[in-house]
């Protein structure tokens, strides 16, 4: 009669040295790591607190930086800013237009090349633009110029430099949120968080310190933001007298 072992069985140890292999490599089921392990722990719940502690988490910083795109009226913009509560800088494009936005506290300037202001290549009075649009276009054209806060282009686009603005609406989900599993944007471990498995949103969160946004995916196919520099503080100055044209109260169309 063999004794029976009163310790591990004999085939125990082979198996746990397999299990060590693996969790460094391709993780099995019964021995794979926890990938929660060394997060701020937001992985580990449910959807719908991961989406109210990224909120709080974006809220509790003044400054951040957005890039991508947004549609909104059927129209693509594409953006590059650096955003607080005082004010924001950076770029936007639309339409193969590209243009700088700069807000410091409520004065909001706006630098662009003269086909944004209106210049029709260059025609003048025997084209479709007169003379005067084309002065115009070119007096304007690499200057920053001030927008007056009447002005129906003051709202559309100071919102391109307001962090709360931006953010206020951007980083809710619609639909019925869910988890759909841990990812990485930029080098930095992700727990994803859906509305209506995708059609009303995706949410990249960070699992490495604070529970940022790193990367929305908007419903609607409204456009794809990446967030960085949370919290990264930049200076906000006003162009200089020799860069600035105040156009009064009415800007010319665009």
């Amino acid at each position: 009669m063999i004794p029976i072992s009163q310790g591990r069985p004999r085939w125990a140890a082979p198996a746990l040295a397999v299990c060590a292999l693996l969790v460094t490599g391709t993780a099995l089921a019964g021995c794979s790591e926890d990938p929660n392990e060394g997060t701020n722990g937001v992985g580990k719940l449910p959807a719908e607190e991961i989406q109210s502690r990224t909120q709080k988490a974006a809220a509790s910083v003044d400054t951040v930086r957005l890039h991508g795109t947004v549609v909104t009226s059927g129209r693509t913009y594409r953006l590059d800013m650096r955003v607080k509560s005082e004010g924001g800088i950076g770029s936007v494009t639309t339409e193969g237009e590209t243009f700088r936005l700069l807000r410091v506290g409520d004065e909001l300037f706006l630098k662009a090349g003269a086909e944004f202001w209106g210049q029709d290549d260059g025609k003048g009075e025997d084209g479709d633009g007169s003379k005067a649009d084309v002065a115009a276009a070119e007096k304007l054209a690499e200057k920053y110029v001030k927008v007056p806060q009447g002005d129906p282009s003051y709202k559309k686009f100071s919102g391109f430099t307001d962090k709360d603005v931006l953010l206020g609406g951007l980083l809710t989900l619609h639909g019925k949120l869910a988890t759909d599993g841990h990812h990485e944007q930029a080098g930095v471990r992700t727990i994803r968080i859906t509305g209506d498995d995708g059609s009303g949103g995706t949410l990249d969160v960070s699992l490495e310190g604070k529970p940022y946004p790193l990367r929305l995916v908007r419903a609607g196919e409204a456009g794809t933001l990446t967030f960085s520099a949370w919290g990264a503080d930049f200076p906000l100055t006003k162009p200089s007298k020799d860069e600035t044209l105040d156009y009064g109260k009415q800007l010319p169309s665009s």
